[in-house]
């Protein structure tokens, strides 16, 4: 495990781009300047000993060198104690729909992304609880195991998008079948599924595997995403939209949200539904409904130690450029004596 400790600095690598453009511009420069005295197979001969690849080289060394001091500068540290604590909370699974309705932009900037948004949002104010994530459209498949690791948590958020699945349609009750396997400690005193949806159901049985889910003692509560005037799926190329959904009649698609669903699905599994297009909304929910619930106790691996690693960084970096600020322009002899391209 690592962290770092001052990623402010990884602007300074916005340097390298400019360094390599003056490189090429100085370079321009030489070329026409000695063009005007003199052609260029007769300044090959009139500086034998100057070499082609060096200047490269150079810049090779002095742009790693950039690197290595700005990593420095960056500080990552490494964890070297790895200990066993002692935590409280709930196990929580995020059920997030990535159906092609959530492509939707009813609400800005879509549906799927405004659920990315909520749930990383509601991770954000978490404190000892686990998470695990569920991503479903036709089917379910799992994202991410029950977890302490909120990065990771976010890391496979983002990953979420509506070509992971190839079969397309909504199946509620896939996605709440799944998320029961999730819980396998039989002391949990509360489990709690938050599904994040539009509400859209083509499989109808969501409120039966709701029922299914609250016999195992899961609590659910749902969110509902987009609008319910609707609006229509675009279909994107490289990012502009060349036209929208259409049904079998040649119709455009319009995608509602179905708040009815979603407030049956919570009734079912003794949770409540909530407006998710309210991030604030939900969130204050969602720590008020946590902190009034019984936590169970559990251990988990944390890093209690770390180590700098910026002292290996600036030096590595400080003798490229040293190297490079040595390195002369000329040939060397030892590789001439190699004649490696038969030049005499």
């Amino acid at each position: 495990m690592y962290q770092l400790d001052v990623p402010f600095y990884f602007y300074g690598l916005g340097l390298l781009p400019l360094l390599w453009v003056a490189y090429f511009i100085v370079v321009g420069w030489k070329r026409r300047a000695q063009n005007r005295f003199a052609q260029y197979g007769l300044m090959e001969k009139l500086s034998p000993h100057r070499s082609k690849f060096k200047p490269a080289l150079k810049l090779l060394m002095l742009s790693l060198g950039i690197v290595l001091l700005i990593i420095g500068l960056v500080n990552p540290k490494i964890g070297t104690q790895l200990e066993t604590v002692k935590r409280e909370g709930v196990d929580i699974v995020f059920a997030v729909d990535v159906s092609k309705s959530m492509l939707a932009e009813d609400v800005a900037p879509n549906r799927l992304e405004k659920s990315k948004r909520l749930v990383s949002a509601i991770i954000n104010h978490l404190a000892s609880d686990r998470v695990g994530i569920i991503a479903y459209a036709a089917q379910a498949i799992p994202q991410l195991p029950i977890t302490t690791d909120y990065g990771a948590a976010k890391m496979f958020l983002q990953a979420l998008n509506t070509d992971m699945l190839s079969s397309q349609g909504t199946a509620l009750d896939a996605a709440l079948d799944l998320s029961g396997t999730y819980f396998d400690d039989e002391d949990q005193t509360n489990r709690v599924v938050f599904l994040i949806s539009d509400g859209e159901d083509h499989s109808e049985e969501g409120a039966s595997a709701a029922q299914r889910a609250s016999d195992m003692g899961i609590k659910i509560f749902t969110f509902g995403v987009g609008s319910d005037e609707g609006g229509p799926i675009p279909i994107k190329r490289k990012g502009v939209v060349e036209s929208y959904k259409k049904d079998m009649q040649g119709e455009t698609v319009i995608t509602k949200r179905n708040v009815i669903i979603l407030q049956e699905i919570a009734a079912a599994a003794e949770g409540e539904y909530t407006d998710g297009n309210d991030t604030q909304a939900v969130v204050d929910f969602v720590t008020e409904t946590l902190k009034n619930m019984d936590k169970k106790e559990f251990d988990a691996k944390k890093y209690v130690s770390y180590k700098d690693q910026f002292q290996t960084f600036l030096l590595a970096g400080f003798l490229l450029i040293l190297l490079e600020l040595f390195l002369f322009e000329t040939k060397t002899k030892w590789v001439q004596r190699l004649n490696l391209f038969n030049e005499k």
